[in-house]
Parts: structure tokens; C-alpha cells; sequence
């Protein structure tokens, strides 16, 4: 007997539906008995999310943080924390695993990406926890990144081919201090974890990144060559930061090469970017968070983001990330 649910908004694949649902149809109603059930279904989850990229949980008795943070737990997974990650967005601790998504402005929208994909050291999977959804709008949307690259590879082969042999490098900018108005607002001590320029210069050597000191304290800093595209379980995945580069950083989609290149230093065309993000959006479910829902993200397999939201009541979403 399957544990998986069908709701109306679902996607349909050729390899399934997406994301895949579990509802709370007398399964648990205590913190306990959500981590029995887990125990006792975690392999089926598993196997399930590798197929298809996303597992949502609704109608659990997840109500604060702490649950969230036992319900996160229980799948035994090794923390990734985000003050060990190199992401530059502002978040805040609710407990040591467990933070906010995004500080960024509420009319802002955070474009599809992998989180943390832009640096060298990323999660391999995601778990977001709605405490309070919007009054209007705030859905996270979630992309199937490889039916993406699919698409990519049969509408634009060569560009494809550019991803694979060629990598992507990113060139972020870290102010001096904090700044929560921003969705690249962390500043380069917090992001670096260190507390003077010359540790920040030897952990960012270390990295194999370029740098720049700014006249104003911040600091420019371009990766390493990262993959644009890899293969997850025999699947070619878009794995990367372009579309949110691209339409969510400052001057960027007016400039693609101020934050984006390929691995070989050549430019890669704002149409082209502009193309993938609007296929992406084949590919893409919207979530429309009800209080309580859970959603286990393959990392490796599917994007995220986040629509703009508006009204009184804040959007709280919260997240732990898996190593």
C-alpha cells in the first residue's frame, strides 16, 4: 500500500508525478510518533525523492522551529550548517540547524537556483518548514532541473555541450557589513567565516577564488570553475546558479559577465540565460504553502525560489540543509 497522496496542482512526468505527497491521513499526531513513522518508512521516502526531486509532507504536527528541527533530525542525515556555507544571504538562526530561508524583501523574487550551488561546498539536500505563509503570494517554486537540461540539450545543443565541457564561474559581491535589504547581503566576514582580510584572503586562496578589495570595504571575489551541469544517478542535472544570477542579481541581467562566465572565460549570451529561465518555468511547481507543510528537496535533482509575497503577516519559512 503506497504512503503517497495525489493532489490536483501536482506536475506529470513522463517518470511521475512531482513533487510526490504524503499526507497525514492518521499517521501521526505527536513529534513521537512522526519520527516512528519515519523510522519505519525512511527508505520508501528515499526512494521516492530520488525519483522525483521533491517529497511534501502536510498535516503533520509540526508547529515551531523545534519540531522542525526533530522532524529534520530524525532522517539521521549529517548537518550542513549555514554558518560553515560560503552563501552570501542574510538568514537567521532559530536553532543551530535550523534558519530562516531568506531575509530579502518581501517584493523581491528569489529566482530558481540550487542552493548554494554558486560555491564549491553545497547540501545534497533541503528540508523547508512553513511556520506562517503569506497573505498573498510567497509560493516556492520548485523546478525539475534535469527535465530542464533535457530541454536545454534538444533546443540548444551547442549551448549544452558549452555547460558540460566548460563549467560556469561566479563573481559575487560581499559588503563590509550586513545588510538585510539585499538578497546577496551577508557581509564577506559572516560568508568567509573569518574576522580580518588577511584570514578572508587566505580561506579564499584556499578555495581557489580571485578577489578584489573595494574602496567602500567590500569584497569581489570569482570561483573557481564549478560544474554547470552534472550527472545525478545517471541523470544530466542544470546544476547551478545562472537563472538566479541572471534575473535576481543587481545589473546582472542588463551585464551577465559582471557576475557570470564560463569556466574558460568566455561570455555566456544574456538570450541564451533569458531562454533557459523561461523554459524553466515548464518545469516548475508552485507550492503554495499551507501552515505546518514540510518539503524534502534532492538538492542534486531540483531547483528553488521564491515568488514575491505581500499583506501584513510575515512569511516565515524555515530551512535545514543535509550534507
Amino acid at each position: 500500500m503506497t504512503i503517497f497522496s495525489e493532489i490536483p496542482e501536482q506536475l506529470v512526468f513522463a517518470d511521475g508525478v512531482f513533487p510526490s505527497v504524503v499526507l497525514n491521513t492518521g499517521i501521526a499526531s505527536t513529534i513521537k510518533q512522526c519520527n516512528d513513522w519515519l523510522a519505519d518508512n525512511q527508505s520508501t521516502i528515499e526512494h521516492e525523492l530520488a525519483r522525483s526531486g521533491a517529497v511534501l509532507f502536510r498535516g503533520f504536527p509540526i508547529v515551531e522551529a523545534q519540531d522542525f528541527d526533530a522532524f529534520s533530525a530524525a532522517f539521521g542525515y549529517s548537518t550542513f550548517t549555514y554558518k560553515e556555507s560560503l552563501s552570501n544571504a542574510v538568514r537567521i538562526n532559530y536553532t543551530e540547524r535550523v534558519f530562516t530561508a531568506n531575509e530579502a524583501p518581501k517584493d523581491m523574487e528569489i529566482f530558481l537556483h540550487h542552493e548554494m550551488a554558486q560555491t564549491p561546498h553545497s547540501p545534497s539536500k533541503l528540508f523547508f518548514f512553513c511556520h506562517s505563509p503569506a497573505e498573498t503570494g510567497g509560493a516556492t517554486p520548485i523546478c525539475r532541473s534535469d527535465h530542464l537540461f533535457e530541454a536545454i540539450n534538444i533546443r540548444k545543443p551547442e549551448l549544452a555541450k558549452q555547460f558540460i565541457d566548460k563549467g560556469v564561474r561566479y563573481t559575487t559581491h560581499m559588503p563590509a557589513e550586513n545588510n538585510s535589504d539585499s538578497g546577496q547581503g551577508r557581509s564577506w566576514k559572516d560568508t568567509l567565516s573569518v574576522d580580518s582580510i588577511k584570514s578572508g584572503e587566505a580561506k579564499l586562496a584556499e578555495l581557489g577564488y580571485d578577489w578584489q578589495w573595494l574602496q567602500d570595504g567590500s569584497l569581489k571575489a570569482t570561483s573557481p570553475i564549478l560544474p554547470a551541469v552534472i550527472n545525478n544517478n545517471g541523470h544530466l542535472v542544470f546544476y547551478n546558479q545562472l537563472i538566479a544570477a541572471f534575473m535576481g542579481w543587481k545589473g546582472v541581467r542588463e551585464n551577465p559577465s559582471l557576475a557570470l562566465q564560463f569556466g574558460d572565460g568566455h561570455a555566456i549570451l544574456a538570450d541564451d540565460l533569458l531562454d533557459i529561465a523561461n523554459w524553466a518555468e515548464e518545469f516548475t511547481f508552485d507550492l503554495q504553502w499551507q501552515a505546518g507543510d514540510i518539503v524534502l528537496i534532492d538538492n542534486r535533482r531540483s531547483m528553488h525560489g521564491r515568488r514575491p509575497y505581500s499583506g501584513d503577516k510575515k512569511r516565515l519559512v524555515l530551512v535545514a540543509l543535509a550534507a
